[in-house]
């Protein structure tokens, strides 16, 4: 087997030990010896493939966003590269994404709380890559938007995009870790549908200005 072969079987098993360890205990998890205990190769030799932990916490949330958008993909039938099919769907399409974000951070908590808590390094980029990917994730959410306002400049399209999911990422956050005391599943349902709700029925409101 070629060296460069072995590097990658050994980066993939790296990747998997990481992502089993941040499932159980966060970011907390990702400890040199452990991942290289469980990968069976010596501590050292984890530089050898990945320039450091936090490469390994990339690669586990980028194996999350795809977790991630499989469940929006499933809630909505609708791949965002694709055209919609009608405006009339949109916000049901919105509430359902909304709902499922929830229901993936409720049943994934620690691999849903990495995605938010891991910071790199001052004066280490994000990579354009894993960029990517979140951008990717947004266009769920524009996807609707562009059906419900087609007159809406892209680039104000993407900001509102974000906005939106800040405003259903408070709900839940809110109501999973507690901050507010505890909340059903069934009501943090209820509070991101009506979140939603509340801001497309603003949007369309009569006379209101879109930019």
């Amino acid at each position: 087997m070629k060296t460069t072969e072995r590097k990658q079987i050994l980066k993939m098993a790296l990747i998997a030990a990481a992502e089993r360890a941040v499932a159980a205990h966060g970011l907390a998890g990702l400890k040199a010896r452990s991942l290289a205990a469980e990968a069976g190769c010596a501590v050292g030799a984890i530089y050898n493939v990945v320039a450091d932990l936090d490469d390994l916490a990339l690669a586990v949330n980028s194996r999350t966003h795809a977790a991630l958008e499989e469940v929006l993909t499933a809630a909505t039938g609708v791949d965002p590269g694709k055209t919609a099919v009608g405006t009339e769907r949109a916000v049901a399409r919105l509430i359902r994404m909304a709902n499922a974000y929830l229901n993936f951070a409720a049943t994934n908590r620690m691999r849903w709380r990495a995605l938010f808590e891991h910071r790199l390094p001052a004066g280490k980029p994000m990579p354009d890559w894993y960029l990517g990917e979140q951008t990717r994730l947004f266009g769920y959410i524009e996807q609707p938007l562009r059906d419900l306002l087609p007159s809406m400049a892209p680039e104000q399209r993407a900001m509102l995009a974000r906005t939106m999911f800040s405003a259903t990422h408070g709900i839940v956050t809110l109501g999973l870790e507690e901050k507010l005391g505890a909340v059903s599943l069934e009501e943090l349902r209820n509070q991101t549908t009506l979140i939603v709700s509340a801001i497309v029925t603003g949007l369309l409101a009569p006379g209101k200005a879109v930019l």
